[in-house]
């Protein structure tokens, strides 16, 4: 079965949703099954997502992204470096 991927906009609404619906005294199984996802997911979202508002989600997402991208880099020089050193070296 295909998984659906939930944007940031989504995954947070669904955290609202369980949160007014768990205020009512529903299970979190009960809240899952509403909102359509495993009550596992909700858990893992409301673990990485839970006192955020949108924008804080968004801007969490975005650094993500440029971290990731920059980690690339430094491992792209870090190669650079040590094939340099290499031929510097006349290990070649």
């Amino acid at each position: 079965m295909a998984r659906k991927a939930y944007a940031t906009e989504e995954i947070i609404k669904h955290l609202r949703t369980m949160e007014i619906e768990r205020a009512k005294g529903k299970s979190m199984e009960e809240v899952a099954r509403s909102v359509g996802v495993h009550a596992v997911t909700l858990a893992k979202w409301k673990r990485e997502y839970g006192g955020l508002q949108l924008d804080q989600a968004k801007r969490l997402k975005e650094l993500e992204k440029e971290n990731g991208r920059l980690k690339r880099i430094i491992a792209d020089q870090a190669l650079d470096n040590s094939i340099m050193k290499e031929a510097l070296s006349g290990n070649y």
